[in-house]
């Protein structure tokens, strides 16, 4: 079992200017800390110095993977002379051109010139004989705060590899931008690469803060605190605080509109209704084929790069357009209970994809409920406990302060 160091140097705690409690029907606040002010872990190269110094690097990075100036964290690390033998790929690819769910194939970085070993697809997390040549993995990449976004779910089959191969971990973290707690808890018999750990849809951490309730809690397969782990952490961030990422984290969630309805409607991922993929404006619009769903039309068709087999391709799906909406972000159930209204409680032709929808729910419950017809406010009182009880965990695994 080996030691966990938590690498905190000169953090400071500061407060947001508007300090409300946090639930799914709040607006993000805003405080003095916006993306200019804030000081990525990426960007403070003089504590990854240390940490990596006469280290063999692996980097765990792709299209995020960016500092303050622009330039590409691979980039940065070859400059201070860091021995970065190999890069790994999560979900998207290196450089996050691979559409969603497409097999990333091992290649060469084209600028460095770095071997980049493919840990999405067929190989989920490096393989013992890919960290032969390796001291130490660097994770660096932007989560959206929800569970069912995979770049965490890699994250958690990293720790294992590292921890089964006696290699430091090393998360440089970045802020969350669905920084809430809501939505059921992944349940048992529902785990997979959607939803590997048992934390809520809306977990309300930062992937350092999640690294470290990973390995706190003993849920990677080599037992508990078995992960060498250290968090270079940001300045100038506290949760609540707004981010406007710079880059954009996967090919279908193209800007701040997307990245906001993505936890609320992620879930129609399992229903015959689209959320726009195989359109320009992809988890910013919702529709189905037949008129009843709504006036707005669209009818998605293959994008390289986006999604080349769109659920209902070539179909005219009819629904509402979400570009303009006032949605403040969290997690609400409304989207979803208002279409299968307007399927006419019709379960059959509604949940085409019953299991994916239950692994993206992390429980069959949320399903049966809606079919029952519960309502938004009884689903809701279904998770107090286990969010209660998340809380607790979460509290004793936070960097940053937290919502007020």
């Amino acid at each position: 079992m080996y030691k966990i160091r938590l690498y905190l140097l000169a953090l400071p705690l500061i407060c947001s200017v508007f300090s409300t409690a946090k639930t799914s029907d709040t607006k993000m606040n805003l405080s003095l800390h916006d993306a200019k002010n804030i000081i990525m872990g990426a960007d403070r190269m003089d504590e990854i110095k240390k940490l990596v110094k006469d280290k063999r690097v692996g980097l765990i990075a792709n299209q995020t993977s960016v500092l303050r100036s622009g330039t590409h964290l691979l980039d940065a690390l070859l400059k201070e002379n860091i021995r970065v033998k190999k890069v790994f790929a999560p979900e998207h690819g290196f450089r996050g051109t691979e559409e969603a769910g497409a097999d990333v194939k091992h290649s060469k970085d084209g600028k460095t010139g770095v071997p980049i070993v493919s840990i999405y697809g067929k190989n989920n997390k490096p393989a013992a004989p890919q960290l032969s040549d390796i001291d130490l993995l660097i994770f660096d990449i932007q989560d959206v705060g929800t569970r069912f976004f995979t770049y965490i779910s890699t994250m958690h089959y990293v720790m294992e590899a590292c921890a089964e191969n006696g290699i430091e971990f090393i998360v440089l973290d970045r802020p969350n931008p669905n920084d809430y707690v809501d939505g059921p808890v992944r349940k048992k018999g529902f785990s997979s690469f959607v939803g590997v750990d048992p934390i809520p849809v809306l977990h309300g951490l930062t992937v350092g803060e999640l690294a470290r309730m990973i390995n706190g809690e003993g849920w990677i397969s080599t037992g508990k605190n078995s992960c060498i782990l250290n968090v270079v952490p940001m300045k100038n961030w506290s949760h609540g605080d707004f981010y406007h990422l710079p880059v954009k984290p996967s090919p279908n969630l193209p800007n701040e509109t997307a990245i906001r309805l993505y936890p609320s409607i992620c879930f129609f991922e399992g229903t015959n209704i689209s959320v726009g993929r195989g359109t320009t404006f992809p988890f910013q619009a919702l529709g189905g084929p037949n008129k009843k769903y709504g006036k707005f039309a669209f009818t998605p068709q293959p994008i390289k790069g986006m999604d080349t087999n769109p659920l209902n391709k070539g179909v005219a799906c009819y629904g509402i357009d979400l570009r303009n909406s006032t949605f403040e972000g969290g997690l609400s159930l409304r989207f979803i209970l208002d279409f299968f209204k307007k399927s006419g409680y019709n379960e059959n032709e509604f949940f085409t994809r019953p299991n994916w929808f239950d692994l993206l729910a992390g429980t069959d419950v949320l399903r049966r409920q809606i079919i029952k017809g519960f309502n938004e406010e009884e689903i809701r009182n279904s998770w107090k406990n286990d969010l209660s009880q998340y809380k607790k965990i979460r509290s004793k695994y936070l960097l940053y302060d937290d919502y007020k």
